[in-house]
């Protein structure tokens, strides 16, 4: 962040009852007279963060973050039951109809970007503008690059450690490997697995790792379960709930909508092409912006300022402030 300001607390949050067992929580930020905007967090499973409340200047954005299905504080935690990428789209919409906005900017990053997309493909017409960051469209093929190929070829030792962490007799397909121990009910089998997978992922996500060494599966015993990598696995499993290319199939419904990419040049999970991608489909309404020097985090440098120079710019162009 280029500026050093007090967090945000949020002026109203509640427990909102999404049908089929879940409630979700959802906090209000800023003004209530201010710009609609929703935020959509990453993972699946990460939850809403402090920081993501701060993308908001609070004189004039009334911003609402949510945790959604199965994460943070929305109940019940870490349930894959009726959690699916339509559920998440119906959950949007109950949210946004509960609060009587008629139309507000989406803003998300990585998996916050893919269901940001598949919301605004469903209902362009709630969808004021959107800001999203490291373009995420939910393919096998972009699953494979970021867990396996890209490692192998840009993070080789932490490849291997990955790797090793598991049986021998699972190495040949340490994709699936861990997809299938992170989805098992003992929690001697996916606590672990989960351990190990949070840290590979954190390290893939910034350009210069701050903590590039994994776990050891032995020192997990009674650690908390990461909750990303349980829904993860969850949505790996079952192709992110979205056809083969249907978000670049389906990107002329953006069309009419005013977008701002956000991109890492160096992001190994979430690389430029799908950006790229998206950008030419959606056309001239969407600006597509290369941070260079940065990686896939949000709190990579440069990546932050760019997200709020991209708010702050649809907002003025959408709602005339």
């Amino acid at each position: 962040m280029s500026e050093t300001r007090a967090p945000q607390r949020p002026f109203d949050a509640l427990m909102l009852n999404a049908g089929d067992g879940h409630w979700l929580y959802v906090e209000q930020c800023g003004t209530k007279d201010g710009i609609p905007v929703i935020f959509l967090h990453g993972g699946p499973g990460s939850g809403s963060q402090h920081a993501h409340r701060d993308l908001f200047d609070p004189t004039r954005f009334h911003a609402i973050l949510f945790d959604q299905r199965g994460a943070g504080r929305s109940h019940p935690y870490l349930n894959c039951h009726a959690n699916t990428t339509a559920h998440q789209i119906a959950d949007i919409e109950r949210i946004r109809s509960y609060f009587n906005i008629e139309r507000w900017l989406v803003v998300g990053g990585s998996w916050g970007s893919t269901l940001g997309l598949a919301y605004a493909q469903a209902h362009p017409e709630r969808v004021a503008g959107l800001v999203l960051r490291a373009i995420f469209l939910g393919t096998d093929e972009e699953i494979q690059w970021a867990f396996i190929d890209g490692p192998k070829r840009f993070r080789p030792e932490l490849y291997k450690a990955f790797v090793h962490e598991l049986p021998v007799s699972e190495r040949g397909d340490p994709l699936s490997a861990y997809v299938a121990r992170l989805r098992d009910p003992d929690p001697a089998i996916h606590v672990p697995a989960a351990q190990v997978w949070n840290a590979y992922e954190r390290a893939l996500s910034e350009l210069i790792p701050t903590s590039p060494i994994l776990p050891d599966r032995s020192a997990s015993k009674g650690s908390r379960t990461p909750p990303t990598p349980i829904l993860e696995a969850h949505y790996i499993a079952y192709s992110f709930f979205l056809r083969p290319g249907q978000l670049l199939d389906e990107a002329w419904r953006l069309r009419g909508i005013p977008g701002v990419l956000v991109q890492g040049r160096y992001d190994l999970l979430c690389p430029p092409v799908a950006a790229e991608a998206v950008a030419t489909a959606w056309g001239s309404q969407c600006k597509l912006r290369f941070v260079e020097k940065a990686g896939h985090a949000m709190t990579e440098p440069g990546i932050y300022d760019a997200m709020r120079e991209g708010i702050d710019a649809l907002a003025r162009q959408a709602f005339s402030r």
